[in-house]
Formats: structure tokens, sequence, C-alpha cells
């Protein structure tokens, strides 16, 4: 749900609820890496309907701030706080803001909720201070804070190349998805320095991708690394094909209905954690976005 609440009398917004969607990675290959260490890659982004939920409350005295707590996540490291200070220091904005973060994406399960966390805060922080930036440069200072935060702000499912940043809108049906929460947390960095990592998929078209042909790299490393997330793997791959996303933890399979998701879902042993989700045409704060 998006709220917008205005000063009496005033045109401006004084104070914005927005959301932050979670995506899937429907498949990631890994194709080389470059001389500064970062690997290059193919993905599809899939938003879906899984939502982190965050509050601006705007302030005159330039001081950004995160009002509530959230564990393993200092304020100086949330890329929320990051993403507005950085807004600041590339426009000399003097406003500030109160920021208020409700999680529901899981964090370290390769859901994107940082990154999307960052790009929602970048889009509702040009609207409240009043930047009119465009989407290009938004993205552009996306990039700065992680490969993944430029697509939240294109807006669009996509097909991303080199580290995620070569963007391609690509059209997508609206199925569902089940999306299972292992109980482990996969470190990205060590995923991608891993020796057992394979790093030489062929590049593949956008136009003839095939889905027999699509898999997630570092699924093979993750599972041998933990076996949580193979057991889910197993699990939910008895009803549909069954993929992990981004660097893990989280797994997901596609169906084609909310009943098919649903049903699924309930045969999920007790303890499994996970929802049942629609995948999104768009990004919800799309059209915020001065292209």
């Amino acid at each position: 749900m998006i709220r917008e609440k205005r000063e009496e009398g005033r045109g401006e917004e004084f104070s914005l609820s927005c959301p932050a969607p979670a995506k899937l990675n429907l498949f990631l290959h890994v194709t080389g890496r470059r001389e500064d260490g970062l690997h290059l890659l193919q993905t599809l982004f899939r938003f879906i309907d899984l939502n982190d939920m965050l509050h601006f409350d705007l302030r005159t005295d330039g001081v950004v701030h995160r009002n509530n707590i959230i564990e393993a996540v200092p304020e100086e490291q949330d890329l929320c706080v990051r993403a507005a200070r950085l807004l600041q220091k590339e426009t000399g904005c003097r406003s500030g803001v109160n920021i208020t973060l409700e999680k529901h994406i899981p964090m370290g399960g390769g859901l994107g909720g940082g990154s999307s966390d960052a790009a929602t805060t970048l889009i509702a922080l040009n609207r409240l201070w009043q930047l009119n930036l465009s989407r290009e440069k938004l993205m552009q200072l996306g990039l700065q804070l992680g490969a993944d935060v430029p697509v939240f702000v294109f807006g669009e499912n996509a097909f991303a190349e080199g580290v995620g940043e070569e963007l391609q809108a690509y059209e997508l049906p609206e199925n569902w998805y089940v999306v299972l929460f292992p109980p482990v947390h996969v470190p990205t960095a060590k995923i991608f320095a891993h020796s057992d990592l394979t790093r030489d998929s062929v590049s593949l078209i956008m136009r003839a991708l095939r889905t027999e042909l699509l898999r997630n790299d570092l699924q093979a490393v993750v599972c041998r690394m933990y076996p949580e997330v193979a057991s889910y793997l197993a699990e939910l791959g008895q009803y549909a094909k069954a993929m992990m996303t981004g660097s893990g933890a989280c797994v997901f399979a596609e169906f084609n209905t909310r009943l098919d998701a649903e049903t699924v879902l309930k045969k999920m042993p007790e303890g499994m954690q996970g929802v049942a989700v629609q995948g999104l045409l768009r990004h919800p704060l799309f059209d915020w976005v001065p292209d």
C-alpha cells in the first residue's frame, strides 16, 4: 500500500509510506569474471508481491535517521540510510528524513530485500525532497550501493547482463510462485569466491531463452555448503521445477494459478516456512520516477 500525506493547504508531501518488493532470479548464469574480481552474469529479474514497507517523514534539519532497531543491521550500515545520504551528497539537498523500515523479506535469502529497500528510498526521497532526478540518474546512484539496486529503480522485470546493471525490459505473465525460506543465511561473497563455482556459462540471447536450459550456477555450491537448501529444493521439486534465487538461500517454483501455488505450499512439511505470491508486471512505484 502506498500512502502520501500532505501539509494542509500545501501541495508537497511531508510523509510517505512505500513498498519495496522482493525479486526472484528466474535463472542466474555466471559467464565470466572481470579483472577487478566482479563476476559477469546473465539473469532474469522478476518482481514478486512480497514487500518490505518503508515510512519516510520529512525533516528540515538535514538529519537522516532510522527510527527502529533492526537486528544485525546497524543504522550506519543500513542501505536505506546510505541511500538517503548518497542522495543528499549528490544533490546538495538540505532536507532530512526519519525512516522506519518494516522487514517482511527474509535477509540473506537472495530475494533482494536490502537492495529493494535502497531503491525505494531513492525513489521516495526523490519525490519527498522534490529533486526530480531522472530514472537513469537514480540507477547510477543505486549502482554505487549494490549491483541489484538499479533493477528496482528500472522498475520492470528485466533481462540483465554485466554485473547485473545492463538491463532490458522483459515481459512476463502474472504467474504465481511458492517461495520457501530455508533457515540459513548464505553469505554472497563466500559463494562467489568458492573454488567450485563455474564461471564459463555460455551467454544466451534474450529473445531465445529456453526454460530447459535455465539454471542457477550458484545453486550447486550452496547446496554442498548448506544441506538445508538442498532439502528444501528436493521437497518443492516434487511438484514443479524448483530453483534457488540469487546466492540463496530461498528457493522457488512457478505455477500458473494462485490455487496451484497455495495447494503446493500446504503440502510442504510442517516447519518449512514460505509464501505463495504473485509475480508483478512492474515495480509498485514505477510511475513515480521521471524518465
